[in-house]
């Protein structure tokens, strides 16, 4: 489990139990997360959140999305995600196919 200045996350499916296909990596962010710059990779990642909200975008278009729901990106896709609120937010990211869930190792 990493954590930086309440960012935390634990890996809970590897590419190797799913035969490279997949992982999936729960995830705490801080209130007020920046998030990482817009960018983008050759993976798809989708999304479910667990608590509070995240603001996406995506191919240029923004949307907050809140508890129970859902957002999805394929790869070579520009998008970035951000926690602007005043709570923190916890949610699921998968990542099709894996591989980027090392970096969640560090």
């Amino acid at each position: 489990m990493a954590d930086h200045q309440d960012f935390r996350s634990q890996v809970l499916l590897r590419g190797e139990q799913t035969g490279g296909a997949s992982a999936l990596v729960e995830i705490t962010v801080p209130p007020r997360w920046d998030g990482p710059p817009l960018h983008h990779h050759a993976f798809a990642e989708a999304w479910y959140v667990l608590e509070g909200e995240l603001t996406f975008q995506i191919a240029g278009e923004r949307r907050v999305v809140g508890a129970g729901g859902f957002a999805h990106v394929e790869g070579d896709v520009e998008h970035t995600l951000a926690n602007p609120g005043d709570e923190p937010a916890h949610y699921l990211l998968t990542i099709t196919p894996a591989g980027f869930e090392t970096y969640f190792d560090r």
